[in-house]
């Protein structure tokens, strides 16, 4: 295998590494370590289905090897995974039950009463996590104010404990009616299941999302125990694994909120991990935005199975006030109601399609042409790659296209037969469409493109941001393939393809801070909401929070927001909240910012016409780790091209031949297209009517003419 020193070292010399980042997709699971003094050492490794694990030992123990560092070293072992995402998208997660208030066993089915597809009439909504024999009514009852109006009816979950114990189910979900202003009957049921019931996997709402909302509040319960088995019998695994393999620092593992977290914290709340592949990718994207002096960044993630959206703004992630996994597509903000189920957990805004480069290319009943979102994943792999599959996928039409080597890829240990590409392409595709094999090639890259438009469209235009505001920063395997063509649809000028874009979402575990998210309702007009109450609620988050995250409590830093919307409405958005002290100042800074992103977000606000109401509170935590996380530049000297290709750029600009050169082949100055930059964790393609420069900290910046 070729292997990757880091800049300005060699392989073999004694480099001590202490923490080492690995992050799983769907074709290759990504290897980055970052040494002291700032130098970068990469592994890209074919991911193993059977067991993701395996690849991550073998590519950590590998790029170790390499670097000469005693795997004993290790201090940590950051990690992002797609074990709880998969679940979902899958159904392979644990049986679950379900216990709830009398009278509201079909929630999760009843949902939100939206029509997800209101002019399909072949629609069928995906089926709950819980079928409606797993759940189960148990007599009891709270006000809305916490007060008991029906005692807890301890034979009732006895009964259920029961027909739990006759069937296979291997975990349990509780959401009792208003547990959130009142814990005590969620509680002592949980403490009853837990007795009687070891060996399952146990989730309260009041553990996991203790606040209003009641199909999100039970929809969200549910996937944290429908995750749980899976997601712990995983990461035991991987422990003992890296155990086994002399690696014995801690496992950290990325969360969807963008920060990393210790393996037993997540065990407890695994719901929290649902989209922690993504989260890395845009936390690694934020760091190089932040680094190059842009504010307003779209960042696209195209590996081999899915491509990812999101954007920084005024140098801030954005946050998901709602979000969806499992329906076609995963999103938040006002693309939720498309038949997912409801996740109300901190999450970065994330859309997330089915195209990335192991997508598989098909023709409907009509005829039309389709990418994805099935994917010939990392095995069998695309066509090109010999492993058995003969579906043409995103990546086969790539190498047609001249855009990816015809003979080999990641540094020459992914071998490619462009023969195996161009025979799936004719006999799937072009053949029964009657069409040439250039023609359909560029067909399929750009089918590609516009099913990721859906992923960009949903965190900018459906949230009021226009996408020619913004720079769009490309990343993951495939992302500089592709990005250009996409942001000529979108009339965005400029695209930026950072420093080991391919395995980006890996560095971004290393730029990550330890970070944790607690909410608490509070539900009051604004005018007239507690501040001292609100005062003592953040504090007693504070508390927990510190206990959790370690570390010098002094080196914490916390982030208030509140959760706020008009009285009347049934959503909020989550705006900032004063972190110093809480008067009336301090509500009226709130409100005024909630205003003017309601007004961002929708086009409008009720200022003045509706009173503002606060319905809870947030607090973040975040520390930031011990070590660097910063890349030394690589200064190595401009390089000439290593030869040339005949590529295809779409009917309008046609073929031309095409110098395939290394990233060092670009200056400060812009050199004119066409042009195929190939490295180590990806390619960027450069089209005739664009120019590529390198700017101060190593990124290809790509212009449209």
């Amino acid at each position: 295998m070729k292997k990757k020193s880091a800049p300005g070292g060699k392989e073999g010399g004694g480099t001590s590494v202490r923490r080492v980042a690995a992050d799983i997709g769907g074709t290759f699971t990504d290897i980055a370590v970052l040494t002291e003094d700032g130098g970068l050492a990469t592994r890209k490794v074919p991911s193993t289905p059977a067991n993701y694990a395996d690849a991550v030992v073998l590519g950590v123990a590998d790029l170790l090897d390499g670097l000469g560092s005693p795997p004993s070293d290790l201090e940590e072992v950051l990690h992002g995974c797609t074990v709880a995402t998969n679940a979902i998208l899958e159904h392979k997660g644990a049986e679950t039950a379900l216990l709830t208030t009398k009278g509201f066993r079909d929630v999760l089915e009843i949902q939100r009463v939206r029509v997800p597809a209101l002019y399909d009439p072949l629609y069928i909504k995906p089926a709950p996590l819980v079928p409606r024999n797993l759940r189960f009514e148990v007599d009891e009852r709270m006000t809305p104010s916490g007060e008991v109006l029906t005692p807890l009816n301890e034979a009732d979950v006895m009964w259920a404990v029961e027909r739990i114990r006759e069937s296979s189910v291997e975990a349990v979900a509780v959401c009792f009616l208003h547990s959130y202003a009142n814990a005590d009957h969620e509680a002592a049921a949980g403490k009853i299941l837990r007795r009687e019931l070891p060996d399952h996997y146990i989730s309260l709402s009041i553990d996991v999302l203790p606040q209003k909302l009641e199909y999100e509040r039970t929809s969200t319960t549910v996937i944290n125990s429908y995750v749980g088995p899976p997601v712990t019998a995983y990461l035991r695994s991987m422990l003992d694994q890296l155990a086994g393999a002399d690696m014995h620092g801690r496992l950290m593992v990325m969360q969807s909120n963008g920060g990393i977290l210790d393996a037993e914290s997540v065990i407890d709340k695994p719901a929290q991990i649902i989209e922690c592949g993504p989260a890395a990718g845009v936390i690694g994207a934020e760091h190089v935005a932040a680094l190059s002096g842009f504010d307003n960044v779209i960042t696209l993630d195209m590996g081999g199975t899915t491509a990812k959206a999101s954007i920084i703004e005024n140098g801030a992630l954005t946050f998901a006030e709602e979000y969806e996994v499992g329906g076609g597509m995963s999103a938040g903000g006002l693309s939720v109601g498309r038949g997912g189920y409801a996740l109300k957990l901190p999450v970065i805004d994330i859309s997330e399609v089915g195209a990335g480069g192991g997508s598989i290319a098909w023709l409907d009943k009509a005829g039309s042409l389709k990418v994805g979102p099935q994917s010939a994943g990392a095995v069998p792999g695309p066509a090109c790659y010999g492993g058995g599959n003969d579906e043409p996928t995103v990546t086969d039409a790539n190498v047609l296209l001249g855009y990816l080597n015809p003979e080999a890829l990641a540094g020459g240990t992914v071998p490619v037969d462009a023969d195996l590409a161009r025979r799936a392409v004719e006999s799937a595709i072009a053949g029964p469409m009657g069409r040439g094999l250039m023609e359909t090639a560029y067909g399929i890259h750009t089918v590609a493109n516009a099913n990721m438009m859906k992923a960009v469209k949903a965190v900018t235009t459906y949230r009021g941001r226009d996408p020619r505001d913004f720079v769009l920063l490309a990343f993951g395997g495939s992302g500089g393939v592709h990005a250009v063509d996409l942001a000529r649809v979108l009339q965005i000028r400029q695209v930026i393809v950072p420093p080991a874009a391919g395995v980006l979402s890996a560095l971004g575990l290393l730029f990550s801070d330890f970070k944790m998210n607690e909410t608490v309702p509070f539900l009051h007009l604004a005018k007239d909401a507690p501040t001292e109450e609100a005062e003592r609620k953040y504090e007693a988050l504070a508390k927990r929070m510190g206990s959790v995250i370690g570390g010098d409590p002094a080196a914490i830093t916390f982030e208030r927001q509140a959760d706020v919307r008009f009285a009347g409405q049934a959503y909020e958005l989550t705006v900032p909240f004063a972190n110093g002290k809480l008067d009336g100042a301090a509500i009226d800074t709130l409100c005024q910012r909630f205003e003017a992103e309601h007004l961002a977000r929708y086009g409008h606000a009720f200022s003045g016409e509706f009173p503002v109401e606060v319905v809870n509170l947030r607090l973040v935590g975040s520390r930031k780790p011990d070590g660097t996380r910063e890349i030394r530049a690589d200064r190595t000297s401009r390089t000439e091209s290593t030869g040339s290709r005949t590529a295809y750029f779409g009917p309008t600009l046609g073929s031309a031949q095409t110098p395939v050169a290394g990233r060092s082949f670009l200056t400060e100055n812009p050199t004119p297209g066409p042009l195929v930059i190939e490295e180590y964790e990806g390619t960027a393609v450069v089209p005739p009517d664009c120019s590529a420069r390198l700017d101060g900290v190593g990124n290809i910046v790509i212009e449209r003419l």
